[in-house]
């Protein structure tokens, strides 16, 4: 379409400032943005729309516009809602570059006109997937009993012969074409999420091609399309580990760009449907945030549990009060610490915390998530908690949550970033939150202590006091260990004697002359004289519970 016929349509609220004699330009697309450079972003013919939170003084204005101008856009569209009516200074800096400049009237949302371009592009250059996009819009307006993002990708199906998906960045399947039978198998999902998020961290443009399995994907990327979507986002790690992405089982490296625009398209309508998404999980942050603070500043049982019975309903609907929950507590930590990582915890968790065979966002949204500082805090509700035969309760386990996304999310932390993740018990009563909530916190710090990417504890495993030695301080675990263990290793290495292995096959025997002797192959007689020297270099007796105790713990921190 020509940037002309978009004065020529009232509903959309544009008012030309400049750029008169460059009306005639195509329209391929549209991206809204209040980055300070989305240059990596632009692949050329877009309508740029913009609230300009990027905009703090008038010498932001040059060096924005010229990376627009440079990317070879259509022009550029600022909206009056932010700072009233656009600054001269853009005015000046688009006629400078011959960038074409329209004012949206605050009234109008940018979502209507992304709408309207993205139906427009689509029946101009494919009206095979005019149907597509038609229907979307009667989707997008008849709310969630239109069926959701899965009807435009039944729509692909028909129309296009396309199968598609769209998946979280964890690889859960949030929406499919086509029947049960064509579902992606969970290791190839989670392939393609990380295959994604390592494309989106080097900067790629998207389509990205993936062969799974001999198969060919092409993925491309589904950003927050509302208005200011992005206006804080200064760094892609801000947002790269909760952006969706369109997988569409197809080559996209010999299409033509009509149809790789209207993919694009494709992908903004489903943003849309992101966005609602995201909107409607407002009153569950809301309630978790509540239920947080009530619980950490020392509220009383009674009072929290007012606050649960208003949250079960929403979590839960239909099934009353939640006779147990969970804390689940993350923290994503960047090199640098320049990042503030509670918000990105936050989406992640919203994205994790489901049940692996729900697809879908609706059925899956029962969690309410906070973030406090770099901690991100999830209150999960559960119907029901299952006893096992040993008579341990079952419910959401760090094991099992840590193998549904550590692959992908890898990807996305890409060198320079931590997922940690702690898990609490089941608890019964309100009474209960706030040690679920020490719980899940301590957890996390003995995940934290672990090497890898992503990384998970649970209660479960609080219970073993070796977990606590990551924790020593490494100056205290290094004169601990040499001051016991020196002597020992000095020996050795001057007369071979092996009081190392003999020290710890001693202790792994619970101090057993007999059975330690037999491990080694060794004479009783001989055992005792090299537990004798052990005792005479380091002063201390393997009869007395504190030496053995200080032994066992100075060989596993060495």
């Amino acid at each position: 379409m020509r940037l002309r016929a978009l004065l020529d349509t009232d509903a959309l609220g544009l008012r030309l400032l400049g750029g008169e004699d460059e009306l005639d330009r195509t329209v391929r697309g549209v991206m809204t943005t209040d980055l300070r450079d989305p240059s990596r972003y632009l692949a050329g013919g877009e309508l740029v729309l913009t609230g300009l939170a990027w905009r703090r003084d008038a010498s932001d204005t040059e060096p924005f516009v010229r990376v627009l101008a440079s990317a070879g856009v259509a022009a550029l569209a600022a909206g009056e809602a932010e700072l009233g009516d656009v600054p001269a200074d853009i005015v000046e800096a688009c006629a400078r570059h011959r960038l074409p400049l329209f004012a949206v009237n605050e009234s109008v949302a940018f979502a209507t006109i992304t709408e309207h371009v993205v139906r427009q592009v689509s029946g101009e250059r494919a009206g095979d997937l005019a149907a597509v996009v038609d229907r979307h819009r009667r989707l997008m307006t008849s709310g969630p009993a239109g069926g959701g993002p899965d009807v435009v990708l039944d729509l692909l199906g028909t129309d296009l012969d396309l199968r598609a998906w769209v998946l979280s960045p964890a690889g859960r399947t949030i929406a499919g074409s086509g029947a049960a039978g064509m579902a992606l198998p969970g290791a190839v999902c989670a392939r393609l999420a990380g295959e994604h998020l390592a494309a989106a961290r080097t900067g790629r443009r998207g389509p990205h091609r993936v062969a799974v399995e001999g198969v060919t994907y092409s993925l491309f990327p589904v950003r927050a399309s509302g208005r200011g979507a992005g206006g804080a986002s200064r760094d892609v790690r801000e947002t790269v580990l909760s952006d969706w992405v369109l997988a569409v089982e197809a080559d996209a490296g010999d299409w033509p760009e009509e149809r790789l625009d209207l993919l694009q398209g494709v992908t903004q309508l489903i943003a849309v449907e992101r966005d609602r998404r995201d909107a409607a999980r407002t009153v569950r942050r809301r309630l978790a945030q509540e239920v947080l603070e009530l619980v950490q500043t020392g509220a009383a049982p009674a009072e929290i549990a007012a606050r649960l019975r208003v949250a079960a309903p929403v979590l839960l609907p239909g099934l009353g009060a939640a006779p147990h929950w969970q804390v689940v507590v993350a923290r994503v930590e960047w090199d640098g610490g320049d990042i503030e990582g509670g918000p990105v915890a936050q989406a992640l968790l919203e994205e994790i915390l489901v049940d692996p065979v729900t697809a879908g966002p609706e059925p899956s949204d029962r969690i309410a998530v906070a973030h406090t500082g770099d901690e991100a805090i999830a209150l999960v509700p559960l119907p029901a908690v299952s006893t096992e035969h040993d008579g341990s309760e079952t419910g959401l386990l760090a094991d099992a949550l840590l193998a549904s996304v550590r692959d992908p999310l890898s990807a996305g932390l890409d060198g320079d970033g931590r997922l940690t993740l702690g898990v609490s018990a089941a608890v019964h009563s309100a009474e209960g939150l706030r040690g679920a909530l020490e719980e899940a916190r301590h957890a996390r710090r003995v995940a934290a202590a672990r090497p890898g990417r992503v990384c998970a504890a649970g209660h479960q495993e609080l219970a073993s006091h070796v977990l606590l030695l990551p924790f020593v301080p490494d100056d205290v675990r290094r004169a601990f260990t040499a001051r016991l263990l020196d002597p020992l290793r000095e020996y050795d290495q001057r007369h071979r004697a092996e009081l190392i292995p003999t020290l710890e096959a001693f202790l792994d025997c619970d101090g057993s002359w007999t059975r330690c002797a037999a491990r080694l192959h060794l004479h009783v007689n001989t055992l005792r004289y090299r537990v004798g020297r052990i005792e005479q270099l380091t002063s201390r007796d393997l009869s007395r519970l504190e030496d053995k105790l200080d032994f066992f713990l100075a060989l596993r921190m060495s």
